[in-house]
């Protein structure tokens, strides 16, 4: 029993300081994330957590993955879907045809046409959306993707304190 319970503790504070370790390696990515492990619940799920803090410019940032290819999103509650550079979608081997751009969107920078994709997998830190619904931009119409409500409907969130929280 003494040997679990050493574990669980030691589960929680590697749970807790790794991330916070990560994100200061990364680059362009300012917020700081916590990630709680997953527990169990009452019909057996696992609940998993993630918590958000705003960065340095006021936005909250996180590094993801889309279909395993490590990807940072701006986290955006205003946009309907995932959005993704045009550079970044071909790092995915996403490389849509011009006749593919067939949505109108309205960007701070005006008017631009997306094309209309489908992502398999969407993960950020613990938590994984399976079929998200995204949109291809221009690399000048958009100077970070997106992360929208295609993912974040698929999740509980909510703004406590100053963070955001994910739950799942």
């Amino acid at each position: 029993m003494r040997s679990v319970i050493v574990f669980a503790v030691l589960t929680l504070v590697t749970a807790t300081l790794v991330p916070r370790y990560l994100d200061l390696s990364r680059p362009g990515v300012a917020a700081s994330v916590a990630v709680t492990p997953a527990a169990p619940v009452a019909d057996g799920a696992a609940y998993r957590s993630l918590t958000i803090t705003r960065g340095d410019n006021g936005h909250f940032s996180v590094a993801g993955e889309v279909d395993g290819r490590r990807m940072d999103f701006l986290v955006d509650t205003g946009a309907s879907v995932v959005v993704l550079r045009e550079r970044d979608a071909a790092r995915l081997g996403i490389h849509p045809a011009a006749r593919e751009y067939t949505v109108d969107v309205a960007t701070a920078n005006g008017n631009v046409h997306a094309a209309p994709v489908e992502l398999n997998r969407v993960e950020v830190g613990p938590l994984t959306v399976r079929n998200v619904r995204a949109l291809i931009l221009p690399d000048e119409a958009l100077s970070q993707n997106l992360l929208g409500m295609s993912f974040l409907s698929k999740v509980h969130w909510e703004h406590r304190n100053g963070r955001l929280v994910l739950e799942q």
